[in-house]
């Protein structure tokens, strides 16, 4: 068995202490809003409430699970999420595959074309008009199209693929497999490490993602439940709005606000416990070769 030296033994330990001060740091705040969403108007308006909930009271959950608005966003929200990200990771795919092949022509031209929209952006003004121009405005496809493939991911994602032995395709080939056969038998099959990173990337972006939503979005039958949030947050400040949504008080305005953002987070946060076993082996893996 090998000992370690002291100096590695004090740099794991070091390790340990920054993991779990991290860890405090994004668990207390989601531990605030709960206890405060659970809580007695009283003590949200005397600020008695930290990370325990007091004198509990759900009539936050209560109003956000019985107002339709709520319900409608949640679910909307939850299809888009499934549909940008199936779409996101088959645009990826059809990316990455192809400038895997040396024989490709223009492949290095591509590559740097692609990369440098990683760096470059026309800016708000000219996509809103870009926007306007396809017909996308008030258009549901407005949150799907733009934002359909990352540069970023699909880097991670040709990476991944250049890791995979040149030997598996050039013996495909030679059995006569198309190029479709190849990365359907051969590439997603291997791929599934990094396709379910991806997938939790493009699903978390998607989920808290509004500020599409804000500027190109009108019908507020399409707003998804984080542009819902952002415009709770910002107008039940005042007892007149809170009063509209139900409520008479500040301490239960408080008491709104946190519901609904536990109700807006916790899902997103369920899916990562299903994905963590292949998190780290896919980034790791997309991201070592070039």
């Amino acid at each position: 068995m090998k000992i370690k030296s002291r100096s590695a033994v004090v740099g794991d330990w070091v390790f340990v202490v920054i993991c779990i001060l991290v860890s405090v740091i994004c668990v207390v705040p989601m531990l605030n809003l709960l206890a405060k969403s659970l809580s007695g108007t009283e003590y949200l308006v005397r600020n008695e409430v930290y990370l325990l909930p007091k004198g509990f009271n759900f009539d936050a959950y209560k109003t956000v699970l019985s107002d339709m608005k709520y319900i409608r966003a949640f679910f909307w929200t939850v299809f888009l999420t499934i549909v940008c990200t199936l779409v996101s990771l088959l645009m990826t795919i059809l990316c990455a595959y192809p400038l895997i092949y040396p024989n490709l022509k223009g492949r290095g031209f591509i590559n740097v074309f692609i990369t440098i929209t990683m760096f470059f952006n026309a800016g708000t003004i000219p996509n809103y008009l870009l926007m306007k121009n396809l017909g996308l405005l008030d258009n549901p496809l407005v949150l799907i199209v733009p934002s359909c493939l990352s540069v970023y991911n699909m880097i991670i994602m040709r990476s991944f693929f250049y890791g995979i032995p040149d030997s598996l395709r050039e013996s495909a080939e030679i059995d006569g497999a198309s190029f479709i056969q190849i990365l359907v038998k051969i590439y997603i099959p291997l791929s599934k490490p990094v396709l379910a990173t991806l997938a939790l990337f493009y699903a978390v972006g998607r989920w808290n993602g509004y500020s599409d939503a804000l500027l190109y979005m009108k019908n507020t039958v399409f707003y998804p439940l984080q542009l819902l949030l952002y415009n709770i947050i910002n107008n039940i400040n005042s007892v007149e709005v809170a009063t509209q949504e139900g409520f008479s008080s500040p301490g239960l305005s408080a008491s709104l606000k946190a519901a609904i953002v536990m109700f807006s987070t916790v899902p997103i946060l369920c899916i990562y416990p299903w994905l963590q076993k292949y998190f780290i082996h896919g980034v790791t893996l997309g991201a070592v070769k070039e």
